[in-house]
């Protein structure tokens, strides 16, 4: 019965035409594609205006882009663009701050921006149509005569000092970044870094000038989007930048940069349970004539589910969740052959293993007709969301203008996506596809891999330590000192109790009462700090949620929370940790002699009625100044670099004597003139009874 029950509905689906298999299903052919077309107009200055009437709502969009950016900038100045592209709209014009033109925007629902990147830098606005004549003077205000204020430049600095200090944290975001200095090469202009220096070094007189370089009306491409008469429109625009004079033409791009070697790079973070792994090599230009076929083989490679990659490395093999990558093509520059995934720590050298063979399968397996056809629907599937609105249009359009392509271009895409056969897939794979000239960098735990790195090959690590400002890069050797620093380290070292007493250390415990500045404001609490020297602290603070204590050793960086949950620190606050200790007065007075801190006498400054002598420090990479009393060896001030990268100044009050030892009592802590913290010694432990488990994560 059950039989002629199953027999009776497939003969029913089949009347009806319903498919029985998914293989059955035909999908019909996409229609033509079609997009509306901006008008384009030329000036006789050079500048270009694309305009796009779409009526369907009562709104504008205006950009303007800018040839010039970030890899027009010598590496000194990298963050540059960041800061220029913050502080030129929060920086305001003449005649409105940048906070008065949030109050104007905001009370009309307006946007008013500007941005910076690699190749330009941007203003746009997006608006009701009835605001137009309200924000365009202001746009042309801000385009013509920004006044970059400085306390907007040095928000965009501090700003830009914390993301530096967290960009360690996230294992992705060091994949990606150190990736691409393997691809591009550490010297490229593509990969420049900013630091602490870098973002130090940058003047307000540094973006007037970028912007004096580059704000000429043949370096811009303005287009328009929205709800208005094209005829209107053009004759505004033509009276605001139709007598505006020609500039310098911007520059072509910049050399390329050395790219690393072929081989196994790697970069250690602990404080992770999973590989970060990619394989990076040379790219291609878009205009390549094997563009397409370069695009099909990347769907194919990792084109979701239906990806070669994903069916093997995560369907077949269970190594990963994502995996994904291909061979990148830039609009002006070679793009970056790039494929990366994640793993467990336990399966890393097979996860590499299975990803360097799919890769490499890529020159020699068959491309079939079904990975074809499923390629090829996917890009122009996801093709047509690309151009879906006539502001993305005109956004592809300003694009095409910029990078010198045929206005054309996407309108021809998709037939000449459909005309790639598998022949020519194949003949790209053979021309771009070569594993043994790629670079494979892992970041992770080691010890917790399933083989050792050094089994692909001989394993190149790279030091990402941040450099502390003004000095040496990461790995560099400390500044030599000069014999006038170390006479005076050793002054401060009597002072503070004589290098018999200091070498006799094994830990000192502190209490003290604290008050930092927060997101909230002045915050009091109570600090036990237990030092076990050389390199061992535990830090208590006691709040009003309850108590959270830091640790940090050569092994382990570790946070309790309130109720004793146990995490890993993010690797920024284990590396300010770490600097911390460096740079403890005890630390650097126990380290006189060491190769690796370097003490240099010079100059003066007046503490009170006080003619101080300034002493540099390198503490092993952390950079310090002490002002320190000539006639007793007392410091009188620190200079120090504080969490988010800010310059802090610790002014010492009291010197007590705790255990035979002289230590500061109070101080006082201000970053730009602000206090942001004060502190006054409770009691000093010298060498007591510590519990080693203290120290160890539970």
């Amino acid at each position: 019965m059950k039989t002629m029950i199953a027999a009776l509905l497939l003969a029913a689906t089949s009347l009806f035409g319903q498919a029985t298999d998914y293989r059955q299903i035909k999908t019909p052919p996409l229609r033509a594609f079609n997009p509306p077309v901006a008008k384009r107009i030329q000036l006789d200055n050079g500048m270009v205006i694309f305009l796009m009437e779409d009526h369907e709502l009562p709104l504008i969009a205006l950009s303007a882009e800018i040839r010039g950016g970030s890899r027009d900038l010598p590496a000194g100045k990298a963050g540059l663009i960041s800061i220029y592209g913050q502080s030129w709209r929060t920086g305001g014009t003449k005649d409105k701050t940048g906070d008065q033109l949030d109050e104007l925007l905001d009370s009309h629902a307006a946007r008013l921006e500007t941005s910076g990147d690699d190749d330009s830098t941007a203003v746009h606005f997006n608006i009701l149509k009835n605001d137009f004549d309200l924000v365009f003077p202001l746009f042309l205000d801000l385009l013509k005569d920004p006044q970059f204020r400085q306390e907007k430049i040095d928000l965009a600095k501090t700003q830009g000092n914390t993301s530096i200090s967290r960009r360690n944290d996230d294992p992705q975001g060091i994949l990606g970044r150190e990736a691409a200095k393997l691809g591009y090469g550490s010297d490229s202009p593509y990969t420049h870094q900013q630091e602490y220096a870098t973002i130090a070094s940058i003047t307000r007189d540094d973006l007037l000038a970028f912007h004096k370089a580059h704000l000429y009306p043949n370096n811009m491409i303005v287009g328009v989007a929205g709800d208005f008469d094209s005829k209107v429109m053009e004759k505004k625009l033509r009276d605001a930048f139709g007598k505006w004079p020609r500039g310098p033409q911007a520059s072509p791009p910049p050399a390329m940069g050395t790219p690393a070697k072929p081989g196994v790079y790697f970069i250690a973070k602990d404080d992770v349970t999973q590989a970060n792994i990619a394989l990076v090599g040379p790219g291609m230009l878009r205009k390549s004539p094997d563009y397409y076929a370069v695009a099909v083989m990347n769907e194919i490679l990792s084109g979701g589910f239906s990806g070669r990659l994903m069916n093997d490395i995560r369907t077949k093999r269970g190594l990963a969740y994502g995996v994904g990558g291909g061979l990148g093509a830039g609009w002006d520059h070679p793009g970056l052959a790039r494929v990366q995934m994640s793993t467990k720590s336990g399966t890393t050298v097979e996860a590499i293993i299975a990803l360097k063979q799919d890769v490499a399968d890529l020159r020699t397996q068959p491309f079939t007709a079904e990975e074809m056809s499923l390629a090829k629907d996917a890009i122009l599937n996801a093709f047509i969301f690309t151009m879906d609105s006539p502001e993305k249009v005109l956004g592809q359009q300003m694009s095409l203008e910029f990078y010198g392509f045929p206005l054309d271009y996407y309108r021809n895409y998709p037939a000449n996506l459909q005309k790639v056969t598998a022949e020519q897939v194949a003949a790209a794979a053979q021309k771009y596809i070569h594993p043994d000239q790629m670079a494979l960098l892992v970041v992770g735990k080691e010890k917790d891999f399933d083989k050792p790195l050094s089994s692909l090959g001989t394993v190149t690590p790279i030091d990402i330590t941040i450099p502390e400002p003004g000095g040496a890069p990461a790995g560099a050797k400390p500044a030599a000192g000069n014999d006038e620093g170390t006479a005076l380290a050793k002054k401060v070292a009597d002072f503070v109790g004589g290098p018999a007493k200091l070498a006799s250390i094994k830990a000192i415990r502190t209490v003290a009462a604290m008050s930092m500045k927060g997101p909230q404001g002045m915050m009091d609490t109570e600090l036990d700090n237990v030092t076990r020297y050389p390199s061992d602290q535990h830090v208590t603070m006691k709040m009003p949620m309850g108590e959270i204590s830091m640790v940090v050793t050569p092994d382990a960086a570790f946070v309790v929370l309130p109720g004793g949950q146990t995490q890993d620190l993010p690797g920024s606050q284990r590396d300010n940790m770490r600097n911390d200790e460096k740079s403890d007065v005890v630390t650097i007075l126990r380290s006189i002699g060491s190769p690796n801190y370097k003490f240099t006498a010079n100059g003066t400054e007046k503490v009170g009625a006080i003619d101080g002598r300034v002493l540099e420090i390198n503490a092993d990479g952390a950079n310090l100044k002490w002002v320190v009393d000539p006639a007793t060896g007392r410091i009188l001030r620190k200079y120090s670099r504080g969490r988010m990268g800010a310059e802090q100044v610790t002014e010492y009050g009291e010197w007590k004597e705790f255990g035979g030892l002289r230590l500061p009592s109070t101080f006082t802590v201000t970053a730009a003139g602000e206090k942001v913290g004060s502190a006054e010694v409770k009691s000093v432990e010298v060498n007591p009874t510590i519990d080693p488990g203290m120290f160890i994560k539970k």
